[in-house]
């Protein structure tokens, strides 16, 4: 038995030249956020809500008064929760950075070493390019950070950013006036902490010279910090620029505690815990701790927001304050396993606004955020039944929630949510669950009458009545059975027989086919066991043949007609996003194919070697491997990806609910009946907390302890 460190997440090295397809990666301490550049010393995309510095670079290395990027060398970096080291060679100079968010600090430090690889005495001039674009404003409602216009004030070897009207033409396009004094501090240091020899007479560089002997170092650090300006700003420089190594070793406990606690009942930072896992199975580990550890990423405990404890959905870049509820779902057993509280909070948050109004909530506010997708009753009737069922919590479906001036209980919510699909039916028995800004944004014929969401129809009704059960609803329960399984022949009017997947009907009657895994893991982790057996054998040959590839999977088959239509790779051909896969395997299994998934498995723990799950991977058609692993999509247009993505908890539910065949009931009964012998016969999952018990499982099944 063994609990994960920081080690057990070292990325593959990852080689970055200048404008590559590389994502950059991202470092949090669960306040401040912040992403390493393509450059071996520069950060970006800093932001401590409601303070944010946009996408703006800052601390770009200069050699010889030199952009060091410029000089077309390859940076490589190495990924750890607690830290991203970098190198490169320019010019005979090794140079080495460790960079860190401190526990509890409003900044980023970067670690340098300096060595001269050559072998004679010579001068290194060093310097650092630093920016600013800080703003404080609230709510964040959009994909961007906000960033304003701030100027560079020398204070010796350090810069102080200050907010500041443009000067006339100069200003960003979307940055915002300055309404509040917060500021910037960013500096170069020496190892002890005191300030270099600044020789730069320009606002926006520090620049240093000294002379080192051959085989000798200079070692330093860059330091930022942003906040409300003045003393507090100087001190928090201060407490990070005199203990540099103390920082990086902070850093590193910090999360080696925090993965730790995952595992533990006991632990100080949650009310829950994950069981652990035994097996000799290096893949099947690695995607369990990968989804466990990819949660806990996006925790976030900023006193800025309306709670004490949110999860975002995406980082570093893109939608920092935002919880999307479709992302939270896929991780929903994590989050009822090990935040249980959070999650409680959560929900009840999410219900008490009109969630077909929005996707998500942004933290600072409260308020909701973007537009309806279609997936949100499915998603809440997938976070209370979760929650219930694995806390014990029976009582959460009597507590009274206020929606707009009435009053309901969460049971009604749920119960309203299930049949919430009969208000979308435009002209036949199927739900129209709209465009494609409500679905998959980047495939335009998965539109409207959809398979994925009308088989979950089917779930939420059953797993409605099950509910209702336990509230002694019984009469409504067997309504909602009945529904359920009246919507069966209705949704299979979609499916093309004899090719494994299934049509949308558009709103002229047409039935268009779409070869995406949302349909083959939705139907087959909601309705599997309504499906013949001949169904279920061409749905595994379909996602076979079309979707899966040696360590990864295509969202979209690449003999679909709309492939054509888009290169977004979180839902088309040339990639997935990061929980299409477990998902996908998930369906696999309860569709008969175990085995195809266990043959797989290798080759996606391959991909587990770049951080946590990024918002998308790209099969290797579209673009090369990075050692051996489905490479993280890149942020820019037209990509638009993020490097990481919350949904990770989708591998932990693969491996606990469908390797190990774990089945919680609503009334808390657990029974497990899985498929290890594809995978580690001997296999355990050790300390499964529900409700009050605590379970073993393996091969055997589910024992009470």
């Amino acid at each position: 038995m063994s609990i994960p460190t920081v080690e057990d997440f070292t990325s593959s090295v990852v080689a970055d030249r200048f404008d590559d397809m590389i994502n950059p990666p991202g470092l949090t301490n669960h306040v401040l956020v912040a992403q390493v550049d393509h450059d071996v010393l520069a950060v970006r995309s800093v932001t401590m809500p409601p303070l944010s510095q946009g996408d703006c670079v800052t601390g770009r290395l200069l050699i010889d008064g030199v952009l060091a990027q410029s000089r077309g060398e390859v940076v490589e970096h190495v990924w750890r929760p607690d830290q991203v080291r970098r190198s490169t060679r320019i010019d005979g100079w090794r140079i080495e950075t460790v960079t860190v968010v401190p526990p509890g600090a409003p900044g980023v430090l970067a670690r340098i070493t300096v060595a001269n690889e050559l072998r004679e005495e010579r001068e290194l001039d060093l310097g650092v390019w630093v920016d600013s674009q800080l703003v404080r404003t609230m709510p964040w409602r959009r994909a961007e950070p906000p960033r304003g216009h701030n100027r560079q004030v020398p204070v010796g070897a350090r810069r102080r950013g200050e907010p500041a009207s443009p000067p006339k033409g100069m200003a960003y396009f979307g940055a915002l006036e300055p309404d509040a004094p917060v500021g910037t501090l960013q500096g170069l240091v020496h190892l002890d902490g005191t300030d270099v020899e600044d020789v730069s007479a320009e606002a926006n560089v520090i620049r240093t010279r000294m002379h080192l002997a051959a085989g000798e170092s200079w070692e330093g650090a860059f330091v930022l910090v942003l906040g409300d300006d003045g003393a507090e700003l100087d001190a928090a420089f201060e407490s990070i620029a005199s203990e540099v190594d103390g920082a990086v070793t902070a850093s590193e406990a910090a999360w080696n505690e925090e993965l730790a606690d995952l595992f533990d009942p006991a632990g100080e930072h949650t009310a829950g815990a994950l069981p652990l896992l035994e097996t000799g199975n290096d893949a099947l580990r690695r995607l369990y701790w990968w989804g466990a550890m990819g949660v806990l990423w996006f925790r976030r405990e900023n006193p800025a927001g309306v709670r004490a404890r949110h999860y975002d959905t995406l980082m570093p870049r893109y939608w920092q304050t935002t919880t999307f509820i479709w992302d939270y779902s896929l991780s929903s057993i994590v989050h009822a396993l090990s935040d249980p509280e959070e999650m409680r909070g959560q929900i009840l948050h999410w219900i008490g606004l009109d969630i077909n109004e929005h996707f998500g909530t942004e933290w600072l506010t409260g308020g909701p955020a973007g537009n309806w997708y279609s997936v949100n009753q499915y998603a809440m009737v997938r976070l209370v039944y979760d929650y219930v069922r694995l806390t014990g919590d029976t009582g959460f479906l009597d507590e009274e929630v206020e929606v707009d001036g009435a009053s309901g209980s969460v049971g009604d919510h749920v119960r309203e949510w299930a049949v919430e699909w009969r208000n979308k039916r435009v002209g036949s028995a199927l739900a129209d669950y709209g465009e494609i800004d409500n679905l998959l944004e980047c495939v335009s014929t998965y539109v409207h009458e959809v398979a994925s969401l009308n088989a979950a129809n089917v779930w939420c009704m059953r797993t409605a009545a099950e509910l209702s059960r336990l509230q002694g609803l019984d009469e409504e329960a067997a309504e909602l059975e009945r529904s359920a399984s009246e919507l069966i022949p209705e949704i299979m009017r979609l499916y093309l027989e004899g090719e494994g997947f299934f049509n949308a009907r558009h709103p002229d009657g047409s039935l268009v086919p779409v070869r995406h895994c949302y349909d083959f893991s939705t139907v087959g982790t909601t309705i599997a066991g309504d499906l013949s057996q001949a169904v279920r054998a061409e749905m595994v040959q379909f996602f076979v043949d079309h979707l899966r590839t040696p360590t990864w999977i295509r969202a979209l088959s690449a003999s679909d007609p709309d492939a054509g239509f888009s290169v977004r790779p979180d839902h088309q051909w040339n990639g997935a996003y990061p929980a299409w896969p477990a998902d996908s395997a998930r369906a696999a299994i309860q569709l008969g194919g175990a085995e195809r998934v266990a043959e797989w498995l290798p080759g996606l723990a391959r991909s587990a070697n770049q951080g946590p799950p990024g918002q998308a991977h790209m099969v290797a058609e579209a673009v090369a491997h990075i050692d051996g692993g489905a490479r993280k999509a890149p942020p820019q247009f037209p990509y638009l990806i993020d490097w990481s993505c919350s949904s990770a908890g989708a591998w932990c539910e693969l491996v606990i609910e469908s390797i190990f065949g774990v089945h919680v009931a609503a009334d808390g009964s657990v029974r497990a009946s899985g498929v290890l012998e594809h995978f580690d016969p001997g296999a355990k999952l050790v300390g499964l907390r529900i409700a009050d018990a605590t379970y073993d499982v393996d091969a055997s099944g589910a024992r009470r302890r």
